[in-house]
């Protein structure tokens, strides 16, 4: 019981460069909660999104993803769509600035967010069309045949593969599930509730393509030998499907979350509201009747 235990939490490629990224971003989470007040559900959601990208990149999970196409469908809509949207959903923002020492707050991250360098390089790379058009496009991309031979062929392009999946989702959801209004928010508030619909339909047909494919599209798993004993058009077939519902499922729940988060936007008053047409009572319309 043990050694199968010891055999999942095992990573399968051991990564410090992972480990340098995941365990501060603990630290400091642990250290904010300590002083801020945060919900017992927002805890939740962020521990259990810190474990779902744990348990998909550094334990024999991993192994899985690397010789079975559905598996590395289920890995890639964990880091590109569940963790992501479950972390920020969190809002961890606050909590991780809370766990940095005050000094290092005052001398260091406040003069980084008003330096013009740093403001134009988020600006671009927060830009809302810029990163709906990546979170889409890397699901595709991906998909290619050759560039699926690639990542599972060089363990740097893979490693690529999987960072720039968890980053896009990362970029994607806090735009969407921004809790603040348009501005300062990056993207309208309207569009927040959108954006899961539009993102959502390249990659259903997509996955329609791929279920319903006749053809082995991705011979590099039987390459690099099968973790199953899977029909090669069963294991596509479960492959097509998880990118089509499960995914679209995740964006669905999002779309709710921004829809949510603008109701209560709404309710409190903060939403802008329209000019309206120019008013022509008042003292236009009683010189207009002397």
């Amino acid at each position: 019981m043990i050694a199968a235990l010891l055999k999942w939490i095992v990573p399968w490629e051991f990564s410090w460069t992972f480990l340098a990224v995941f365990l501060p971003a603990c630290v400091l989470y642990w250290r904010g909660s300590r002083r801020l007040a945060v919900s017992a559900g927002r805890r939740f959601a962020f521990w259990a999104g810190m474990a779902t990208v744990y348990l998909t990149l550094h334990t024999y999970f991993d192994y899985y993803a690397e010789h079975e196409f559905f598996m590395h469908r289920i890995q890639q809509v964990l880091l590109h769509h569940l963790a992501p949207l479950v972390i920020v959903a969190s809002y961890p923002g606050t909590v991780l600035r809370a766990g940095l020492p005050l000094a290092w707050r005052a001398r260091a991250l406040r003069p980084l967010a008003r330096a013009w360098p740093w403001r134009m390089a988020t600006g671009v790379l927060l830009n809302p069309a810029l990163v709906t058009l990546l979170f889409v496009a890397f699901v595709l991309v991906w998909l290619l045949p050759a560039m699926q031979t690639l990542a599972m062929l060089d363990w740097r392009i893979y490693r690529l593969m999987n960072g720039s999946m968890l980053a896009s989702g990362f970029a994607y959801w806090s735009l969407t599930l921004d809790h603040r209004p348009h501005p300062p928010g990056r993207m309208a508030v309207g569009m927040r509730v959108l954006s899961p619909g539009i993102t959502m339909t390249p990659q259903i047909l997509a996955g329609a393509y791929i279920t319903f494919a006749r053809a082995d599209l991705y011979p590099i798993f039987e390459i690099c030998g099968r973790a199953f004993d899977f029909n090669v058009l069963t294991g596509q077939l479960l492959g097509g499907l998880i990118i089509w519902v499960p995914a679209a499922l995740v964006e669905v729940s999002g779309a709710l979350l921004a829809l949510r988060n603008w109701l209560r936007l709404s309710r409190n008053g903060r939403l802008r509201k329209r000019a309206g047409p120019p008013r022509t009572g008042g003292a236009a319309g009683a010189a207009r009747h002397r």
